[in-house]
């Protein structure tokens, strides 16, 4: 599994207009030079969290975009599921694939379920806020004790 770009710049945004919240909107400009990204890549980002109320735009004067919610209500895996797509380890496991003939003879597929399983739990449990407060002691403090019980 490999996380994109278009995945992890949305988690850059994201974190940018949640750690500079003034109750005002954000242009989309700022957070891109603070950020170090490409405006025209990140406006092709924001109309799918915005169609999914992550954030919120305003065109204009005084335009840009703020979050909808406080930090510690985003998930990285809400996120990274909206932009990327599911976390299927196996195409027969991705949303919407046609189901299997071999599933029921299939040595492997509780494998690749549990897998994934623990990377959704994993981002899962891990905030918006977790990560304005990144340290290796805050992340390793992540609760993966589902990990031992699906092995």
């Amino acid at each position: 599994m490999t996380i994109s770009s278009k995945g992890r710049y949305a988690l850059r945004v994201l974190i940018d207009l949640a750690e500079n919240d003034n109750g005002y909107y954000i242009p989309m400009k700022v957070v891109a030079e603070r950020q170090g990204l490409s405006l025209k890549y990140l406006e092709r980002i924001l109309p799918i969290l915005k169609q999914n109320h992550i954030v919120e735009g305003v065109h204009g004067k005084g335009g840009g975009y703020r979050l909808t919610r406080k930090p510690e209500e985003y998930t990285v895996g809400e996120i990274l599921r909206l932009v990327e797509g599911d976390f299927a380890p196996v195409s027969c496991l991705e949303c919407g694939a046609e189901p299997c003939d071999r599933a029921d003879k299939c040595r492997t597929v509780s494998m690749w379920k549990n897998l994934q399983g623990m990377i959704d739990g994993y981002f899962d449990g891990i905030t918006l806020k977790n990560l304005m407060q990144n340290t290796s002691e805050n992340l390793s403090g992540i609760d993966i004790s589902f990990l031992d019980a699906s092995l």
